[in-house]
């Protein structure tokens, strides 16, 4: 459907259904509702003035800035996503309510007789329900565009649409068959949260172990392994797969990895164009490991007040963490040596602080930024200032 004809329809709505309305004043002889309810002539005509300027430039306005963010989400991640977005039906009832507002108003306005003090009743009070009920939706409007334009939520718009044109073209068939031991997920989505407590004494009250099949951040497609079950069918525990809440997206919630992932993402993003960015984020990221340099890691494995083992659950260990925090900003940041020196102080400031056992990934770091700075820098000298270590890149 056109962006036009959900506003359009909903401008003529607004017409109609102000006529209607003081064709029913004009029948009660304007002494449907009292005017304290409603305001005398000069209140309700200037109420109705200021609601019909607010909605218009209100409407203008919205329109305007949802232009430019439809612009700049094109220009960023796609020229074909912007149909999706002009398709949203939020929008364009928030566009519909708006002009039907301002014409609903428009009416009420004309049928208003200050002479004669007229006050059609019925119709301004409408009118005055209508801009309150226009001010809600901005408020609504606002935070679902917002949602709208972020990163995931246009991946979500165009995998939706993905979803419903297979179902619609491809005849369905029979889910793929898992092991007797599986619990699949019910629906797709992102690992948010595993509620590890319930999932024990699910685990206890059937005599059994929980392994999940993955961990917090991994996507699951709908219909995908989620949990392995030993030692009991399966289907007795078929209700723990709302134990592991899948969303649409990350949260900081129990998953740190997401944290290094926003920092290195703006990192990478950076490395090429804006190389004291990158060392900002490096500055946090390092900060992070830090914290992390000598704190115990969880195991995974959960057991019971009898010491039987329950649940195992995928976590990260130091190694991965390390890789999450230097690998991608290393590839892609190696030819700058603001880049470059901050992540060898940081690279060595770790290795001062963790446990011997600790300190392999950090070794490996440290000689793949080596090889990666001689491979970038053909002149041998500013291989060697890219070299040295310093907290603030350069100087």
């Amino acid at each position: 459907m056109r962006l036009w004809v959900v506003p359009l329809s909903g401008l003529v709505a607004g017409l109609g259904l102000a006529l209607i309305t003081l064709s029913i004043d004009r029948s009660a002889g304007y002494d449907l509702l009292p005017q304290s309810l409603t305001g005398t002539p000069t209140v309700a005509s200037s109420l109705l003035t200021t609601i019909i300027t607010s909605v218009v430039t209100l409407l203008s306005v919205v329109l305007t800035v949802m232009t430019v963010a439809v612009q700049l989400a094109m220009a960023q991640f796609s020229p074909r996503i912007v149909a999706a977005l002009l398709q949203d039906r939020l929008h364009q009832l928030t566009f519909a309510l708006f002009s039907g507002t301002a014409a609903f108003a428009i009416v009420a306005l004309v049928g208003v007789d200050d002479r004669h003090n007229r006050v059609p009743g019925l119709t301004v009070l409408l009118a005055y329900v209508l801009a309150l009920t226009s001010l809600a939706l901005l408020v609504i409007f606002v935070s679902h565009a917002g949602l709208r334009l972020r990163a995931s939520g246009l991946i979500d718009i165009a995998g939706d649409q993905l979803g419903v044109e297979i179902d619609r073209r491809f005849p369905p068939a029979a889910p793929a068959p898992l092991p007797r031991d599986t619990v699949a997920a019910a629906t797709g989505g992102i690992v948010t949260r595993i509620d590890t407590d319930r999932l024990l004494a699910a685990a206890s009250r059937e005599g059994c172990m929980i392994e999940l099949c993955v961990r917090m951040g991994d996507f699951v497609p709908a219909g995908a392994p989620l949990l392995h079950v030993r030692g009991a069918p399966a289907a007795k525990l078929a209700d723990a797969a709302a134990m592991v809440e899948l969303r649409d997206e990350r949260t900081h919630d129990l998953d740190p990895a997401y944290g290094f992932r926003k920092l290195v993402d703006i990192a990478v993003r950076s490395a090429a164009n804006d190389p004291s960015t990158s060392v900002e984020a490096l500055h946090r990221i390092h900060g992070g490991l830090r914290q992390l340099a000598r704190r115990p890691f969880p195991t995974g494995r959960h057991t019971d007040g009898a010491g039987e083992l329950r649940l195992v659950t995928p976590v990260r260990d130091w190694g991965d963490f390390v890789r999450l925090g230097f690998e991608e900003i290393r590839l892609a940041g190696a030819r700058q040596p603001q880049i470059a020196r901050r992540m060898r102080a940081a690279l060595d400031d770790l290795q001062s602080v963790v446990t011997p056992e600790r300190r392999p990934p950090l070794d490996e770091q440290l000689v793949l930024l080596e090889r990666a700075v001689d491979r970038e820098h053909d002149d041998p000298r500013a291989a060697r200032f890219a070299h040295v270590a310093d907290r603030q890149g350069i100087g």
